[in-house]
């Protein structure tokens, strides 16, 4: 079963869900706004993919940050500025048999979940 992670109403997460439910897909969803930031999975998503995948730099909470934190990110950082702001975590992450898949790119969906 397919995991997907992510805040519900992000515009990337709502593509991502459509493409998924067009393809007949089905996944489980875990809302970080109301279930909170799986620190497990996180981990293990940085530790795979390096932190610089999985916070996004573009975003209005990575603006928000000081300067000497931005500087100063490593992983273990980066695990708990995400843990308490999801919002900074690049959206989806999505978990298919043991693989990461990070934000939404239709060539990487299709590959990865045979479509």
């Amino acid at each position: 079963m397919i995991k997907i992670y992510g805040i519900k109403n992000c515009d990337t997460m709502i593509k991502a869900f459509q493409w998924l439910d067009g393809h007949n897909i089905k996944y489980v969803f875990h809302d970080y706004k109301k279930s909170g930031v799986d620190e497990t999975v996180l981990e293990k998503a940085i530790t795979e993919n390096g932190w610089e995948t999985i916070i996004n730099k573009h975003g209005t909470t990575w603006r928000a940050l000081d300067n000497d934190v931005k500087i100063y990110m490593n992983a273990e950082s980066a695990i708990q500025i995400a843990i308490n702001n999801p919002s900074i975590i690049k959206r989806p992450i999505i978990i298919h048999e043991n693989k990461f898949l990070i934000g939404f790119n239709v060539q990487k969906y299709q590959h990865l979940l045979n479509k």
